[in-house]
This record gives C-alpha cells, sequence and structure tokens, in this order.
C-alpha cells in the first residue's frame, strides 16, 4: 500500500513526498526566506491525503504575523520604526515577519486573536482584531458589544445608507441616485471609517436622540420626529431619476424625430399633455413636471410594413411615442443633455429630481441594525426637553434595545453625547475603543451624570 501524499499545483499532479508536514514546513521556511516567490501558498488536506500548491492569480490573500516558539516576531521596536518611517512595510514582509495566507493556507493555521493568547501551538497572530470582519462591520461602532446577526443587519444598513456617492453628481446621468442634503461625520467612528471615507464622503446624520416612551407612539419599534428638525433639514434628501430618448433608424430610410406631434399623428394626446415641450420637443430645465406629463416628444413610423404608403408615409401613418413621467413620480427637470451616440443617432438625456421630505411611513436606521418606522411627528414646541432646553430630534423606545441585545447602541448613545460635550471625536473600533470608565469620566467632568440619563419636562403639560 502506499503511504504517500500526492502533491499538486494548479490542479496538476507533480509527484510525492513521504512527510507532507515537513515538507509544508520546508516550503514555507524557504518562502520566508525569500528563497522562492511570495506568492505561493501551500496547504495539506488530511481528509483527501494531498498537499496543494497554489500560485495563481486572482486569490484573496491577507497578512499576519508569524509567530515562533509562541513569540510574536513582531516587536515594539519594529513598531516604533514605522511609526517613525524608518522601515515600510515591505521590509517587515522581506524579514520574514509577516506573510499573506489565502483561505486554504489558512485552514492549517492556528491564529491567536491577540498576543496575550498566544501559546506555543499558534503559528500566526492577527495584526489587529477587528481584521476577523468586513469593512462595513467594522465601521460599527462598538461592534465587540453587539451579536453577529444585528453587525450584520447594520452593516447592510449602511450599505443602503444616504450620503454624497460623488462630488460630480450635478453633471452625472446615474440610474436613481439619491443625495442626503447635510451628511454629517460621525462622532463616533472607528479605526477603519476614514479607510472607508466616511471623513470625505460622510453617510448618515449626527441625531440627539432620546430613549423614551411618548403618548404610545413609538411602541414596536416606531420612532418619533421632531417637525423642527425637520424643518431645518433634518433627513431631507434629493432623488434624481434618468429618462433617455434616441432617435432611432430603421430599413428602408425610416427613423423617428424627436418634435411635438402634430395632431394627425396616430396616437396622438390632448394638447395640454404636450404643454411644456418647446420647440424643439423637448421639455425645458426647471420645469415643474406632475404625473403623466410629456418630457420629450417623438414621432415614430409604423411598426408593420403593412401600414405604409406605397410611396410615402404620411402624418397619420406616422404614431406618437412620446416619454412621459411615469405613474406616481413628479418633480422638477435638473438637467437636459443633447447629443449623438456612437452610432450617431441623436440622444436626449434628462433628469428628473424630487426633494424628499421625511413623513409618516418612512424608515430609519442605525449602525446597528435597529430599525423603525416613522409614526409621529410633533411640533417642537409639544416635544419634550432637558433642564438646559435642549429637545432631541428623534424619540424610539428604549423597549426594542434589549430584546435586540444591541448593548453597542447604548454605548454609542453615551459616547456620542461625551463627544459632542468635549467637542471632539470618540474612538469605538472593536476590541480597542476607549471604555466604559473614560465615557462616564467625559460626562462627569461637564456636570452630567455619568450613565447619560437626564430629567425631561412634558412640553405640553410642563
Amino acid at each position: 500500500m502506499n503511504n504517500k501524499t500526492d502533491v499538486y499545483m494548479r490542479e496538476i499532479f507533480i509527484g510525492q513526498v513521504d512527510s507532507p508536514e515537513e515538507f509544508i514546513k520546508k516550503v514555507k521556511q524557504e518562502r520566508r526566506d525569500g528563497k522562492i516567490p511570495d506568492i505561493l501558498n501551500i496547504n495539506y488536506n488530511k481528509d483527501l491525503n494531498e498537499v496543494i500548491v497554489e500560485v495563481s492569480r486572482g486569490r484573496s490573500r491577507r497578512p499576519v504575523i508569524i509567530v515562533e516558539n509562541g513569540k510574536s516576531k513582531l516587536t515594539e521596536d519594529h513598531v516604533n520604526k514605522l511609526i517613525n518611517n524608518e522601515i515600510k512595510w515591505a521590509d517587515l514582509k522581506k524579514e520574514g515577519i509577516i506573510e499573506y495566507l489565502d483561505a486554504a493556507e489558512e485552514e492549517n493555521c492556528f491564529i491567536a486573536l491577540s498576543e496575550d493568547k498566544i501559546t506555543n501551538e499558534h503559528s500566526h497572530l492577527e495584526i489587529s482584531p477587528i481584521l476577523i470582519m468586513g469593512l462595513t462591520t467594522s465601521i460599527v461602532p462598538f461592534s465587540n458589544y453587539g451579536q453577529s446577526a444585528r453587525l450584520n443587519r447594520g452593516s447592510k444598513s449602511q450599505k443602503q445608507s444616504l450620503g454624497l456617492y460623488a462630488s460630480n453628481y450635478l453633471i452625472r446621468i446615474d440610474t436613481d441616485a439619491n443625495i442626503l442634503h447635510y451628511p454629517s461625520n460621525p462622532i463616533v467612528k472607528t479605526c477603519n471609517s476614514n479607510i472607508a471615507g466616511q471623513e470625505n464622503h460622510p453617510a448618515g446624520q449626527n441625531l440627539v436622540i432620546a430613549l423614551m416612551s411618548y403618548e404610545g407612539y413609538n411602541m414596536q419599534d416606531a420612532l418619533i420626529l421632531n417637525n423642527g428638525s425637520l424643518n431645518r433639514g433634518m433627513g431631507r434628501s434629493t432623488y434624481y431619476k434618468p429618462y433617455s430618448v434616441e432617435e432611432l433608424r430603421y430599413s428602408g430610410g425610416l427613423s423617428d424625430k424627436i418634435c411635438i406631434p402634430d395632431k394627425e399623428v396616430k396616437g396622438y394626446k390632448a394638447e395640454e399633455d404636450y404643454k411644456l415641450l418647446e420647440e424643439d420637443g423637448i421639455v425645458y430645465p426647471e420645469a415643474k413636471i406632475t404625473e403623466a406629463d410629456i418630457i420629450i416628444g417623438r414621432t415614430s413610423p409604423p411598426r408593420f410594413l403593412g401600414e405604409m404608403d406605397e410611396f410615402s408615409i404620411s402624418a397619420n401613418r406616422l404614431r406618437d411615442s412620446s416619454v412621459k413621467i411615469k405613474p406616481g413620480e413628479n418633480g422638477i427637470v435638473d438637467m437636459v443633455v443633447v447629443t449623438d451616440n456612437d452610432e450617431g443617432n441623436r440622444l436626449v438625456q434628462l433628469k428628473i429630481r424630487h426633494d424628499r421630505v421625511p413623513e409618516i411611513g418612512d424608515k430609519f436606521a442605525s449602525r446597528h441594525g435597529q430599525k423603525g418606522v416613522v409614526g409621529l411627528m410633533v411640533p417642537q414646541q409639544d416635544m419634550p426637553f432637558t433642564v438646559s432646553g435642549i429637545t432631541p430630534d428623534l424619540i424610539f423606545s428604549p423597549h426594542s434595545i434589549p430584546s435586540r441585545m444591541t448593548v453597542s447602541h447604548l454605548i454609542e448613545a453615551v459616547a456620542g453625547k461625551a463627544g459632542a460635550l468635549h467637542a471632539r471625536t470618540v474612538d469605538a473600533s472593536a476590541f480597542s475603543n476607549e471604555s466604559e470608565e473614560s465615557l462616564r469620566e467625559m460626562l462627569t467632568e461637564m456636570g452630567f451624570r455619568e450613565d447619560g440619563t437626564e430629567r425631561m419636562i412634558n412640553g405640553i403639560t410642563g
């Protein structure tokens, strides 16, 4: 019976070895010494008794710190030299302090989450514990205090958040674009927030929130909004919808024509429907349009050859193929572009904008997967307020926290208040965030209770 282990490279059999563990150990050492390319990864599958060597392009690989004899090869001296720009990342890679693993090789590795948990059995050390999370999940504040299901929902909420997706959005014609009017840089952020570009392209807003019940209108995750905050622009956004029309060419020298259709054209609508069109058959910029308004006039030849006359096409044989606003939509014409496409056909593109103001039934969400629907909008004079006169922008029920175990949401609320009072951002990175004790001290220094609670006064009864 053959007890040797097969070795494959790029799924091609290249030989056999007697001891797969010793073979892999030798290959890894030569890779760290620079004798073989560092793009090589190796994995031993015990179930199939196969060694897989992978050097193909396009693999996802990530860096980890090498551990030998229970000690990390990355010392404090290396870290200080990196900070002082005396050495670079490539130097750590060249000296065999860090190496890149793919998913297959990682199966044979034992990676420690932090340096204080390293044992003699560990082979590698995470550069940072936050790297076990994805990019959007690592942006969730105090994510190490939240459960995994809520972190996934929070990451999805951030992907759907409104902000400024491009600085040149005014001259772009994208499909269904949303722009938040007043995006704000978060007070509570993680070390990956700037890596994700939140500092230059923020998504979402910092709001003054109150965790309390109010008149029974915020049960079952419902939210109560301050109408005064809405009038000042909270949650307002602009929705851009593109439309485009092309003068298509057909066989026999026939083509579409962008114009105001004649009354004899088949399918002609009421004259009132074409009131927004100029002489060229295109709506003018800044025109206010409502449902079913025609924005681009166009005539097209008959769909079937049998509808054509013997020598020419008369006006009553043409059909109206004008473009109108879809049902339920309205807005203002933001931009009109007239050009030719690659085929030489005339092309008209326009963009409709619609300002959206939060209303009852709209959904809001936090970075922790806490979602709620607006159930009531209260005038500012009727909202509860603190002794110092602070009125919340939003009220949501405290009963929505315990069942979802989003402790991170509560800590972020305290951290946001402390950061706002001290006029600085708060580091909420997973596993290396500012401690709860330091946040409590920040609040007491400013004369507030350490838990962030305050007595509030009913705006209606006083």
